[in-house]
């Protein structure tokens, strides 16, 4: 019999959910100040797609925890998803869970990485719960009932933090991306290319001089900081549904839009909604999110977003992930 989840089950699948991030947050703070006075870093794909035992040992904790709380859901993991053990979307329940996202930087010390934590059901993202443990930042979303962002032990303050403001274009904004872990041609060409055209002004062909570029090594994060309004976009090619699934609730839910890749965004269709997270968005492993923009009196805020995203993807190269 398939499960059935409302609104009430949503809260008390979050409150579990919470007290899972903060345990396994422990766990990497814990494994941050052995990995520093070792060197027990393995490799996955290349010299910089670095996985460690703590990636593992996370992962075991947190499926454990799932499986004896909802022995019915379905686990996607990326360090599990690795070895070989990837479900297909079904309609049931399934925790979609990144146990370290951002490894490298958790292997440098760097305090950018957090535990990501992610529900789909009906094979759409319903639940996000994203904790970076070094600075206490716990970001929750529902869908249908708000994103938060909790600092310590403070109180849940909604997202974003602050008023949503016009975003007239890329030169006024704040975007974040990423290197990857593809470092071979042409995707690093088309990458690099793409950043040139973002960062440079009047004098490179296509600049758009935004006001910066961010790249900070954490998916899920960057997610939780567009919903914040701290970045104003977040775009990558070659991530997977554990690094996006619970960002993308927790940043739909203050507002934002997600959408996949070129051709998704150019799908001309009266019945075709471009920031609809279908199962094919999800894994599609190509994402842009655009914070959330207020309606004026000549532009909703959705108008708004669709412009910015038309404008993006005009000026950034598309490339295919390994």
């Amino acid at each position: 019999m398939s499960t059935t989840l409302g609104p009430a089950e949503l809260r008390s699948i979050l409150a579990f959910t919470v007290n899972l991030a903060r345990t396994a947050g422990t766990l990497i703070l814990e494994g941050s100040q052995a990995i520093q006075a070792s060197s027990d870093v393995n490799e996955k794909k290349n010299s910089v797609d670095l996985v460690t035992q703590y990636d593992v040992a996370v992962e075991n904790l947190v499926m454990g925890e799932i499986k004896k709380a909802y022995p019915t859901f379905k686990f996607i993991g990326e360090e599990s998803a690795s070895a070989g053990s990837l479900p297909e979307l079904t309609d049931e329940p399934t925790f979609c869970v990144d146990p370290i996202d951002g490894t490298t930087n958790f292997v440098h010390g760097f305090p950018f990485c957090c535990i990501s934590l992610g529900l789909i059901y009906q094979k759409r993202p319903v639940l996000g719960v994203v904790y970076n443990p070094f600075i206490e930042y716990l970001y929750t979303g529902v869908e249908g009932q708000g994103s938060y962002l909790t600092r310590g032990t403070g109180q849940p303050q909604k997202l974003p933090l602050a008023s949503q403001k016009p975003l007239p274009s890329l030169s006024k904004a704040q975007i974040a991306i990423e290197w990857g872990s593809d470092r071979g041609a042409p995707v690093i060409h088309d990458k690099a290319g793409s950043f040139l055209k973002l960062a440079g002004d009047s004098s490179v062909p296509g600049g758009k001089m935004a006001q910066s570029l961010r790249s900070m090594g954490s998916a899920a994060l960057n997610f939780s900081m567009v919903a914040q309004g701290a970045l104003d976009l977040y775009w990558e090619i070659g991530c997977w549904p554990w690094d996006v699934c619970a960002g993308m609730v927790i940043a739909q839910e203050a507002g934002g839009v997600v959408t996949g890749s070129h051709a998704v965004l150019n799908t001309e269709s009266a019945d075709a909604d471009p920031f609809k997270v279908t199962p094919e968005i999800l894994t599609g492993r190509k994402y842009l999110v655009i914070r959330g923009i207020p309606d004026l009196p000549n532009e909703t805020g959705r108008q708004a977003q669709l412009r910015i995203a038309k404008e993006f993807y005009a000026t950034v190269n598309d490339t295919e992930p390994k």
